[in-house]
């Protein structure tokens, strides 16, 4: 092969991998403002849930972290405390289902489209085990306060502590 047409060959593969990178560079921004994006929308995430009889609203974070519990006018004529704190406890499990609920729904789109690093370095780590996935969040079994046998000596209600 003469030297021209060398030449030639290494210049087409250069621009080939330069079209290939400037490709994954665009695929990349768009990525990246779509997780900009579900970061924010995850941000703004509030689980709310209601007992079944009105008397409880609780109000969670993204997390699940409590930032409100409300209690109907009437809750302290028309239940007990004990009902009450149970109320508490599975509004607020509720209110933190829906939370997740929520974060999982603003990543989903995210989680299909990210690039993983072995794509482009084979043998790298899968940068996609980052992102908690539905096995890694699933939920565990709900215990109800009945089954915590201290339940009734903690009640907040009753001004119990551990």
């Amino acid at each position: 092969m003469n030297p021209h047409d060398r030449r030639a060959q290494l210049e087409a593969r250069n621009a080939a991998m330069r079209q290939q990178v400037n490709s994954l560079l665009a695929g990349l921004n768009r990525q990246s403002a779509a997780l900009q994006e579900a970061q924010i929308q995850v941000a703004e995430v509030t689980g709310r849930a209601t007992s079944a009889d009105g008397l409880v609203t609780v109000t969670v974070n993204a997390v699940g972290i409590v930032t409100g519990v409300q209690f109907a006018p009437s809750a302290f004529d028309r239940s007990t405390p004990d009902k009450l704190a149970r109320s508490v406890v599975t509004v607020t499990q509720q209110a933190a289902s829906d939370a997740q609920r929520q974060v999982e729904d603003a990543l989903a789109p995210v989680r299909g489209e990210l690039p993983d690093l072995p794509d482009a370095v084979p043998g790298a780590p899968s940068l996609k085990d980052l992102l908690p996935n539905q096995s890694s969040t699933s939920r565990r079994p709900q215990q109800s306060p009945e089954d915590d046998e201290d339940f009734s000596t903690r009640s907040v209600l009753r001004g119990g502590d551990r």
